[in-house]
């Protein structure tokens, strides 16, 4: 039996792998060698890769084919409807074209061809892109202020007093309760003594809490919406997932009296809130912890946008039903031209297209590693450029990758967090076109989370 075993030995077992191998090959399926064919990303799931030429065989045998098709009957579901475009000029037409299923997506540029960009140009011009980022920063990035908030409401999560069952990290649950007395502080939720003044029969869920549901975006496990529920009394939770998780919070929401769950498993981009029966004419609070490179800029114009009229522009409105929203961006370094909501501001600020995607390259710079006791302040950020611009822009390296390798860390970082700040001030302003006010915070210390700025808004007639 053991000559019959896949030949692919697991060092972490110390064993051979247990499946029986392939007919013509000496492993199993899953260790067999790849073949020199292309392989592609399955358009059902990209998390997978299948051979080319197996591509139509696949598509018909794929696990996700009954999730898939179950998914396009709901209302909800609207292919592309969040994604935006790459021209600003494009008709509707192409656009639907680009969003079909199964269409080549040209537009999602990879790191991998950022970074050959960034280095194919001259050490001139990347030294002018590096002073044009430090002159559009200084522009439009000095309004950032540290708010860190530890709210009374949220003393029963930080004391433990909750299910002991509920996972508990002491950094997750600081950054949640930040988000959460953000929100308080900024009038969008209200405290316990805001809820008593309410707290009579008449008064609707809305009157009490300032909202009657809130929506979790990227919810993940559903966590930031547990304490929300918990601390605040929000009584209808939408969460919105594309991935399935193990350990979620919805068991433990569920089992809370009056409380409403309804589990969306749908890619952001793809969601058309307006056609959830269950929210529709809901005041509601929209929220995202960690909202990956993108899925900020699709959430946002998931709550916000009207999307693409016959004349070909997208227009964007202060949705009557939403009442604020707080996301903490993260991953920009993942960040497209396409997805992204504020193109025309950026580009009014001398920004390009492929400015715009060395900027989000640069982004990786600010966490890749812990410069949480080394970071200089804001007013130190041009003696470091100019450091840069000195040394190596001078015409003595022989090129850009060169000057990267010869950056110290600590200038790296901070050109990375300047470029992150210009990529989230510029979402701030398109929601403010959108008749929001909003607010740009630091809602953690670095040493809690390097990814630590807040995105908040309300209708200015909130209450």
């Amino acid at each position: 039996m053991e000559e019959r075993r896949c030949k692919f030995w697991l060092p972490k077992k110390n064993r051979f792998c247990a499946n029986l191998p392939l007919h013509d090959s000496l492993f199993c399926g899953n260790h067999n060698p790849r073949s020199n064919g292309q392989w592609i990303p399955c358009p059902l799931d990209p998390s997978h890769s299948v051979l080319k030429e197996n591509l139509d065989w696949h598509v018909k045998r794929c696990p996700l084919l009954k999730q898939v098709q179950s998914l396009t009957l709901q209302p909800f579901y609207q292919k592309g409807i969040n994604a935006g475009r790459d021209n600003e000029e494009e008709k509707v037409e192409d656009l639907v074209a680009i969003n079909k299923p199964g269409s080549d997506s040209l537009d999602n540029i990879s790191s991998e061809m950022k970074r050959r960009a960034v280095y194919g140009m001259s050490a001139p011009d990347f030294c002018k892109l590096i002073e044009k980022i430090e002159a559009v920063h200084g522009l439009i990035c000095k309004d950032i202020r540290d708010s860190y908030k530890m709210p009374e409401a949220c003393n029963v999560w930080m004391k433990r007093e909750i299910d002991r069952k509920l996972p508990f990290q002491e950094k997750h649950v600081i950054q949640q309760a930040s988000i959460l007395g953000n929100l308080e502080e900024f009038g969008v939720l209200k405290n316990a003594i805001g809820r008593e003044q309410c707290d009579c029969e008449e008064a609707s869920d809305d009157e009490k809490n300032g909202v009657s549901a809130v929506v979790e975006f990227g919810a993940g496990r559903g966590y930031l919406t547990q304490m929300l529920a918990d601390c605040y009394g929000i009584k209808r939770v939408f969460l919105v997932e594309r991935k399935s998780y193990k350990l979620k919070a919805d068991r433990s929401l569920r089992q809370k009296e009056s409380l409403i769950l309804e589990r969306l498993r749908i890619d952001i981009e793809d969601l058309n809130l307006n056609a959830v029966e269950s929210l529709r004419g809901s005041p509601y609070l929209a929220i995202g912890k960690h909202l990956c490179g993108p899925a900020t800029d699709l959430t946002l114009r998931c709550c916000l946008a009207e999307h693409f009229s016959q004349d070909s522009v997208e227009h964007c409105s202060a949705n009557r039903n939403l009442r604020g929203l707080a996301i903490a961006t993260c991953c920009h370094h993942l960040c497209q031209w396409k997805h992204y909501t504020s193109k025309k501001y950026l580009s009014h600020l001398g920004i390009t297209k492929e400015e715009f995607h060395a900027i989000t390259w640069f982004t990786s710079w600010a966490v890749d590693a812990d410069h949480g006791s080394d970071l200089p302040e804001v007013p130190d950020v041009k003696l470091h450029l100019e450091s840069i611009e000195n040394k190596e822009c001078g015409g003595d390296a022989s090129g850009v990758e060169d000057i990267v390798r010869n950056m110290k860390a600590v200038e790296r970082a901070v050109l990375g967090f300047m470029c992150k700040q210009i990529i989230d001030m510029g979402r701030l302003m398109w929601v403010k076109e959108c008749g929001l006010e909003t607010e740009f915070v630091k809602y953690v210390p670095s040493s809690i989370s390097p990814e630590n700025h807040l995105l908040i808004a309300k209708h200015t007639n909130q209450f």
